[in-house]
């Protein structure tokens, strides 16, 4: 009984249905409706799944949807669609329409949409908005891109510490219409500087004759609009905040930036490291042009030749060497991808602390004996295991003998070791170094650091052949 009544659940379980809503909306859009039904169906849809299949229907069925729905909802929706499709379908729109649309987005959309057209189709649609979209386009656009003012959004609600509860719900209320963005209230003071801000919640609760600046919290994060994104992102990260303030340089609110966009400057920022390991300067992307591609490449790829022709020319001193013991040619590659992924590591977790501006030199000093620990560590464990199987493998499969073949796999286990160790100091060093002559160390450090491991690799493992086997032991073969 008990067996069929889980076999029933079971049953049941795999037949929930998970509705495919972007299916559903692309043939309500495709679909033989007049605009009036077509705006009643796709009012059921989430802005974010409409926006998903713009991008999939064609042209001419793009251009309907953009006639048929109003612009309230065609601003909900723009909300989810990328900058750089959402400046093409500005284009598909009838002109009145589309700054009607930029003058109901958020200021930061708006701005985003715009940088991406092109220059005259751009001073054609900020010529029609009006004066105030106009003035929180070209504040935002005054910043640099690596400026957080340049993320700022308007959609925030501002209340003076002078208010009464009362004078402040009714501000609210006012404000609202306008801005949706209301769970964190701000405040400034008489003079117009920021003081503080204070949750929606307590404003809500507070009673009638309770003195406002007893709900405000004085010590709210904030940021200028002119610092750089770069130092600011890892403090905003460490707050749990809808919006934080962003403040001009007489400490005035100009926007906030939201936790929205905060997710998506984390996002760039970590794509931006992730190609700088890569030693580009920049991501790329399916459209760009190929000598653009190259542009960005070839820099690093010149330098890393140099240094790869100065490998290979390490690797021919040790000639005699490997004249005199081929069988260890096999094994070069074991050393060197192993100090290579070794350094890569110890990058990425250096690279990671560095984002931390107030690491004092203690920090680094620990951070380098820590990771030459683990490379250490790492080199022991690898190093055992493979004196034990390199030295079966040559025993059983070269037909070597015993006291050959766990000779060499003992120099291949010491030189796993010995650049495993080094390895480790140089992917924790250099990015240091880098930081302390203020170079990107992201960009600096991934691809050098890969060749100059392979040189303490080679040097490594052919040196310990060279004075273990052959000058100490006198094998050859």
């Amino acid at each position: 009984m008990e067996f069929e009544k889980d076999k029933a659940m079971e049953n049941a379980s795999a037949e929930v249905h998970i509705p495919d809503y972007e299916k559903e909306i692309a043939g309500i859009i495709k679909g033989n409706f007049s605009p009036k039904a077509m705006q009643e169906k796709l009012g059921d849809y989430h802005g974010k799944d409409i926006a998903e299949v713009m991008t999939q229907v064609t042209p001419a069925e793009r251009k309907r949807l953009l006639r048929v729905l109003d612009v309230s909802v065609l601003a909900e929706i723009f909300e989810y669609v990328p900058e750089d499709s959402a400046a093409l379908f500005l284009d598909e729109m009838d002109m009145k329409k589309a700054v009607t649309l930029l003058s109901e987005l958020d200021s930061d959309s708006c701005a985003a949409i715009l940088r991406e057209m092109s220059k005259e189709k751009r001073n054609q649609l900020i010529d029609l908005l009006d004066d105030e979209t106009k003035r929180k386009v070209e504040l935002i656009a005054s910043f640099d891109e690596d400026e957080i003012g340049s993320k700022l959004s308007d959609n925030f609600i501002e209340l003076k510490n002078t208010m009464s509860v009362k004078s402040a719900m009714s501000a609210l209320i006012a404000q609202a219409e306008d801005n949706d963005n209301i769970s964190t209230l701000f405040v400034s003071d008489e003079s117009g500087e920021f003081f503080g801000a204070m949750d929606l919640k307590d404003l809500i609760t507070a009673r009638q004759g309770q003195p406002l600046e007893d709900l405000i919290s004085t010590s709210f994060p904030y940021v200028y609009g002119t610092e750089n994104i770069d130092d600011c992102i890892e403090r905003l990260k460490d707050y749990s905040e809808d919006s934080i303030p962003v403040l001009d340089n007489n400490s005035h609110i100009l926007g906030v930036i939201t936790a929205h966009s905060l997710i998506e400057v984390v996002d760039d920022e970590m794509g931006e490291d992730y190609a700088k390991l890569a030693g580009l300067t920049a991501e790329e992307d399916l459209s760009e042009p190929l000598s653009a591609s190259i542009k960005k490449r070839m820099p690093w790829l010149l330098v890393l030749l140099v240094l790869g022709m100065c490998v290979s020319s390490v690797v021919g001193l040790f000639e005699e060497v490997i004249s005199q013991l081929t069988i260890i040619m096999a094994f070069q590659s074991l050393i060197l991808d192993m100090a290579g992924n070794v350094g890569t590591q110890s990058l990425a977790v250096t690279i990671r602390v560095l984002t931390d501006e107030n690491i004092t030199f203690k920090e680094k000093l620990s951070l380098v004996a820590k990771e030459m620990k683990i490379g250490f560590s790492g080199g022991v464990i690898l190093g055992v295991i493979s004196i034990l199987f390199v030295g079966l493998y040559l025993m059983v499969f070269k037909a070597k003998t015993a006291a050959f073949a766990f000779a060499v796999s003992a120099c291949i286990g010491a030189a796993l070791l010995l650049s495993m160790v080094i390895s480790s100091a140089v992917g924790t060093l250099i990015p240091l170094f880098f930081k302390k002559i203020k170079i990107d160390p992201a960009v600096a450090s991934g691809p050098l650091i890969t060749t100059i491991n392979d040189l303490v690799a080679v040097v490594t493992y052919y040196g310990l052949s060279w004075i273990l086997l052959i000058n100490i032991m006198n094998l050859t073969g």
